[in-house]
């Protein structure tokens, strides 16, 4: 008499990994074909995108390595006034075409300006002596995180690719949320946690490969929602201006609404003021200010923090009339604008907790590149096993 055991175990998946379930209802059916299919087709364009965006995260610790010594000067006794800083500039190169100032807290560093060259097209930081006005060094190598946030953000391909880019990035955002129920585990048992929140370093490539997807997508799971999600507000500025209205702004900036420009009154000299900030201020490390709208504003806006490429670490606006140089009040509904934008900036380029932030950003990065890659290599498994399976029943059968 053979005897039958009443629990028939369950075969193990091949290389370690889980078996796959069967017997599926219609929402997980429709749910694993959102995570795989549409991920398969937009594989290659998302995971470019995640290449470059990662790629952008440490560019504002790179640029200052990149400008080396340039960035400290001997501290001399009276500083140079803007005009001195403008007119050094053009005596340098009269196809530089400034953007933005940034001035210092520390005594001892220099001024940093972003300007763009008319005739080769380049991004340009230039680093000055504020004691000076001497140019100490003009470092194209931002040029390279201007090329490469084109490339995030539309390939390179104008409207056509930011569209194109756009739709990937939904899809990632839909995979994230197929994905997070994909990896819930039906029973939370001693060894569906092990399998959910450990990797196996030292199984075959199979189940490597799984755990790598698996777990480390979970881990990422968070940010990678706060990356696809801001970047889609900022590719739809609709969905940038709703989130303003709802806390109470308007999409304007501080700009367009306080003072007006005259151009026949003589302006408080920008340095003057820079430094003012910064002293009122002390905790900050520096003021920008982006002057290729000075010409149709009757106010200095400084924002003061850690000026990033896009963004502002600890963001706080002050407000001068260009005219008098006395210090003016921002109405609550465009210091909302600014501050909702400015944080929208911050949590897409990790910029939002200091070096903590921007490690978590950067190994999301990462896991997110790696995703679409380890995700293909577990569907190209499968598929290859369920061909076996099919040779095999056919020379049965034969």
């Amino acid at each position: 008499m053979t005897y039958i055991p009443k629990r028939i175990p369950k075969p193990a998946g091949t290389g370690g990994m889980p078996p796959k379930k069967s017997g599926k209802s219609l929402f997980s059916k429709i749910n694993a074909w959102l995570h795989l299919w549409p991920s398969i087709v937009s594989g290659l364009v998302v995971v470019f995108v995640c290449l470059t965006g990662t790629l952008i995260v440490y560019c504002d610790e790179i640029l200052e390595w990149s400008a080396g010594d340039a960035r400290y000067v001997e501290v001399g006794t009276q500083r140079s006034t803007s005009d001195q800083l403008i007119r050094s500039i053009h005596d340098f190169d009269p196809d530089l075409q400034l953007s933005e100032l940034v001035y210092f807290n520390e005594a001892n560093q220099s001024i940093r300006v972003r300007a763009f060259h008319k005739q080769t097209n380049k991004l340009t930081f230039l680093y000055m002596d504020p004691y000076t006005a001497k140019v100490l060094k003009a470092d194209t190598a931002a040029h390279f995180f201007y090329i490469t946030a084109h490339l995030h953000s539309a390939l390179l391909a104008g409207s056509v690719g930011g569209w194109v880019v756009l739709l990937c990035t939904v899809i990632f955002f839909i995979s994230c949320v197929t994905g997070l129920v994909l990896w819930w585990p039906k029973r939370w048992t001693k060894k569906t946690l092990e399998d959910s929140f450990t990797i196996k370093w030292k199984a075959r490539f199979k189940r490597f490969n799984y755990d790598l997807h698996n777990v480390y997508g979970f881990y990422s799971l968070l940010l990678c929602f706060v990356l696809s999600l801001t970047g889609i507000i900022i590719f739809f500025h609709s969905l940038g201006d709703m989130i303003t209205s709802a806390f109470g702004g308007v999409d304007e900036h501080v700009e367009e609404v306080l003072g007006e420009y005259q151009a026949d009154r003589p302006s408080v000299d920008i340095s003057t003021l820079a430094y003012q900030a910064l002293e009122d201020h002390p905790g900050k490390k520096n003021a920008a200010i982006w002057v290729y709208t000075l010409d149709e504003a009757g106010v200095y806006v400084f924002r003061l923090g850690v000026a990033g490429l896009k963004s502002t670490e600890s963001q706080e606006l002050v407000v001068f009339d260009r005219y008098t140089g006395t210090t003016m009040a921002i109405p609550k509904p465009q210091y909302v604008h600014e501050k909702v934008e400015n944080v929208i900036w911050q949590l897409h380029m990790g910029q939002w907790w200091g070096q903590f932030g921007k490690l978590s950003t950067f190994l999301a990065g990462v896991v997110a590149t790696s995703l679409p890659i380890t995700g293909f290599l577990i569907w190209w498994g499968r598929r290859k096993k369920k061909s076996k399976k099919k040779v095999a029943l056919k020379t049965t059968l034969s």
